[in-house]
């Protein structure tokens, strides 16, 4: 009976199944590895949160726009306990009349630098840039009434912008209207609290843009903007007509939003972008109309980038219009060491089950036995291999990190090799055939769009060579002689 199990247990078929086994266990040291990097990937974005915190985050710029304070007065009848009339009560309530530019252009450049927090570094940027534009003639006639035989009494009009975080602001913004020069102040006036934009900042229109506005005239404007951000910068076109122009020396930028740019160069020197929006195909003047109001709806926000057209009903301050549309673009990280290192690990049974695999055909064909805890090691060392890259990742660029693993893995297999296969050259070429595939999963690395097709002929051709290197093998005859044959013990072995 033990002769039996001997033979049982020594056959090819319960070595492929203890094989099969052993790659499952290794299963668990590749999902823990894998726990590792997602935690480390969650600690960056936390990271990431707590300068956006203590600094500034993503950037959102809406503005500028025009908006014109109004008190619209008219009288209702005054009943009696009855319901006779007995008289009349004047009425009054306080709103805002919205203009957009006509033409808005943004012309920019992003600075790039990094800021660390801990051992991570995250993108920010200095925007520099001017925007110019102009709004057209006001027209009180233009202006709704939302009473019946009112009189609107019209104020200075103001100016006012926003963004996401207003800590980002370098410096106050310098505008010029007309041949005024306006001076921004904290919030803006006459909205309510809960509305969003309330919490941008303003200028009053005064002097000869005041002058200009009041003769009915068309008003230009020029803007000087200094912002700091992190990584993404999203501008929400208002104007009739958009236009942007920005660029930066950051090589790897991503576009975004929901119009993408008309015309982009990217080179190893930077990048280089420019936007046309139409208000005709986009909804945000209607979404930052929206956002003027808050629960008591007191701005009126019926109006139209081009104030002499009819003014619209006021939009609902509950409308749900969705996310603010914008145009975006984002310095990207030209290669984020987590999502690296999880692609990898995706390829780790594989590639652990790869080299299993070549370690058996050399047991099979050079006639050696490997003892099971053998096998074990060299799929744990594979399986360090990620852990190695993971940690080497953090302090050095992706590719030396993946060379240092990489090479310190497959010395490491040669070595072991060498003695486990009873001499060096047999350690040097399985040495050899560990790097091919250490190789092959860098190019499905830094290929990322063609990595599908790369994964799949990577199997197809190792799969392949098995095939056509074992086409004439008499399997049953070879297991015959393994199971007869003797333990083979390696030079190494026997020199010791």
């Amino acid at each position: 009976m033990l002769q039996l199990l001997r033979v049982v247990m020594s056959s090819m078929l319960a070595k492929v199944a203890g094989l099969l086994f052993l790659l499952l266990l290794l299963c668990i040291p590749l999902g823990e590895i894998d726990s590792i990097n997602r935690a480390r990937g969650e600690s960056q974005r936390e990271a990431a949160s707590e300068l956006a915190a203590t600094y500034a985050g993503r950037q959102t710029m809406v503005g500028p726009l025009l908006l014109v304070p109004y008190v619209e007065r008219w009288m209702e009848p005054l009943r009696n306990a009855q319901g006779k009339v007995i008289g009349q009560e004047p009425r009054s309530k306080e709103m805002a009349h919205v203009v957009f530019p006509d033409k808005l252009h943004i012309e920019g450049t992003m600075a790039p630098q990094e800021r660390y927090r801990g051992i991570f570094r995250i993108p920010f940027y200095t925007l520099d840039a001017t925007l110019s534009g102009g709004f057209a003639a006001f027209d009180p006639k233009a202006v709704s009434h939302s009473e019946t035989d009112s009189k609107l009494e019209f104020k200075a009009p103001l100016i006012a912008f926003n963004v996401s975080d207003l800590r980002g602001l370098d410096g106050s913004p310098t505008m010029t209207m007309g041949s005024e020069a306006l001076r921004f102040r904290q919030r803006v006036p006459g909205l309510d609290d809960d509305a969003w934009f309330a919490n941008g900042i303003h200028a009053p229109v005064t002097g000869a843009a005041l002058a200009a506005w009041q003769a009915g005239t068309p008003i230009p404007f020029e803007m000087k903007l200094g912002l700091v951000g992190q990584d993404t910068l999203a501008i929400a076109p208002i104007a009739e007509e958009t236009t942007a122009h920005l660029s930066s020396p950051w090589a790897h930028p991503s576009f975004g939003g929901r119009f993408l740019a008309a015309e982009r160069s990217v080179t190893p020197q930077g990048f280089d972008a420019r936007w046309r929006v139409s208000s005709l195909v986009t909804s945000a003047r209607e979404q930052v109309r929206a956002g003027l109001s808050g629960r008591g709806g007191a701005v009126d926000v019926a109006s139209s980038a081009d104030v002499a057209a009819t003014a619209a009903p006021a939009v609902p301050a509950r409308r749900n219009l969705g996310p603010l549309q914008t145009f975006d673009v984002s310095l990207a990280q030209p290669i984020n060491v987590y999502s690296m290192s999880t692609r990898a690990g995706k390829y780790g049974v594989l590639f652990i089950g790869l080299v299993l695999m070549a370690a058996f055909m050399f047991e099979l064909f050079r006639k050696l036995r490997l003892h099971p805890i053998q096998y074990g090691l060299v799929g744990l060392s594979i399986a360090l291999f990620f852990l190695l890259l993971l940690a080497l990742s953090e302090k050095f660029a992706f590719w030396m990190a993946y060379a240092g693993a990489a090479s310190a893995s497959v010395a490491l297999l040669a070595v072991y090799f060498s003695a486990v296969l009873g001499g060096w050259q047999r350690g040097l070429s399985f040495g050899a055939f560990v790097a091919l595939l250490y190789g092959a999963l860098y190019g499905l690395l830094a290929s990322e769009s063609n990595a599908l097709l790369l994964g799949a002929l990577l199997i197809f051709g190792m799969l392949a060579t098995l095939m056509l290197v074992t086409r004439k093998v008499d399997w049953y005859a070879l297991s015959r002689r393994s199971e007869a044959a003797p333990v083979a013990v390696p030079e190494a072995q026997t020199a010791a």
